[in-house]
């Protein structure tokens, strides 16, 4: 039992929840964009992170993290390499 407590304690820190408000920005983009929601929230980031807007490009990085945890830490390794927004 403990481990099994551990083991979630783990994940939870590695993996936290996204704010309420991301949450919210997140299914609202689903119910608009359903499965394509994750595909155009990285394209909102990538469309700030190129204009250099640092406060938007986090914001659908983070409702594409919501949504595709995968797809947003591509893009986040992406934008790293580059040296922009990040």
């Amino acid at each position: 039992m403990q481990a099994r407590q551990g083991a979630l304690r783990r994940v939870r820190v590695e993996n936290p929840a996204p704010e309420p408000e991301v949450l919210h920005a997140a299914l609202r983009q689903f119910a608009k964009h359903g499965i394509g929601a994750a595909e155009h929230a990285r394209n909102q980031a990538e469309r700030a992170f190129f204009a250099g807007d640092r406060s938007t490009y986090r914001w659908w990085l983070g409702v594409c993290r919501a949504l595709d945890r995968r797809m947003a830490a591509i893009l986040a390794r992406r934008a790293e390499k580059s040296g922009g927004p990040g």
